[in-house]
């Protein structure tokens, strides 16, 4: 049987296939309509029926989503891509298609892959981070995603910076409330910290590309990123103390966060020393795909 896998990001929506062993099948991307509903239904529905039409094989089905599933009452809560909140994708999916799908957060899938096959593979617990559109957590205990009473675990994206300072932004979040991690550490976070820092408004991308060309101001503005990401990193293993760290999303492939925010850490580290390792995700941004369809394997498989 293979395993479908569904990653619903902030631009893209993309499905893999893989068989038991992990080997890739089939992957398709198409863009997200992420103001829609109606179309991020059709999206990934005609991502599934298409990829198995072509295989024609039995599989399963996981589903990787920024946000999560009620557990009081089944619709998405807390999803940064705002037109699915209290919608019933799960019901609307499995109605459409006849076949049952297990949906989680995105960051929970990218901890899934990393943990199962991918940079954290052979650690006892894996807490894993997106650093995207938005900036999610997901954790994983010898093999298994935690979830907890209220489908948050792992939502440090939604926490206040800790040991803030003057210089850093309050901005608001789509939650409602203003100063989250999010909105700080995130891509669009990087593009607003830096606007408040110098007065400049450009992307992310440009930020970093001005920081690797040597560009002074922009390596101050990366450094300040890479001190906030290392305080609100500090926070975790203050509190959980997980055997690895693994990075993923956009902002993970900016290679200074590995040599900058271990060298800073250790302030804020309620410890003698810090043996964390910090990684970057070994599948890049398919590791939230891989996730997914490993989850849904796992779900299947009780």
């Amino acid at each position: 049987m293979l395993q479908f896998g569904i990653d619903l990001g902030g631009t893209k929506t993309e499905i893999i296939a893989l068989d038991r062993e992990g080997n890739e099948r089939l992957r398709r991307r198409a863009p997200t309509p992420r103001e829609s509903y109606p179309d991020i239904l059709n999206t990934i529905l005609t991502l599934v029926t298409d990829a198995a039409s072509e295989l024609n094989e039995p599989y399963t089905l996981g589903l990787g989503i920024p946000g999560a599933l009620s557990y009081k009452t089944g619709l998405v809560k807390n999803a940064n891509t705002t037109c699915l909140i209290g919608k019933d994708l799960k019901g609307d999916i499995e109605r459409s298609l006849k076949h049952p799908v297990v949906i989680a957060n995105d960051a929970d899938c990218l901890a899934l892959s990393e943990a199962t096959d991918g940079a954290g593979a052979g650690y006892d617990s894996v807490f894993a981070v997106i650093i995207g559109t938005g900036c999610g957590g997901g954790w994983v205990v010898n093999g298994k995603v935690i979830s907890g009473p209220n489908a948050i675990a792992g939502e440090w994206g939604h926490n206040p910076l800790p040991w803030r300072t003057d210089q850093d932004g309050d901005f608001p979040c789509y939650c409602g409330l203003t100063g989250c991690q999010e909105t700080l550490l995130s891509g669009s976070g990087i593009r607003l910290q830096a606007q408040f820092e110098t007065g400049l408004e450009q992307s992310a991308e440009a930020w970093v590309k001005a920081a690797e060309a040597g560009d002074p101001q922009a390596q101050q503005v990366l450094f300040h990123h890479h001190k906030r990401l290392a305080k609100a990193l500090a926070a975790v293993i203050n509190l959980m103390d997980p055997h690895a760290i693994v990075l993923g999303g956009g902002a993970s492939n900016i290679e200074s966060i590995y040599r900058v925010v271990p060298e800073l850490w250790g302030e804020w580290v309620f410890s003698d020393s810090v043996e964390t390792p910090l990684l970057k995700s070994q599948y890049g941004d398919s590791s939230g795909v891989r996730g997914a369809a490993w989850l849904g394997r796992s779900s299947y498989s009780k």
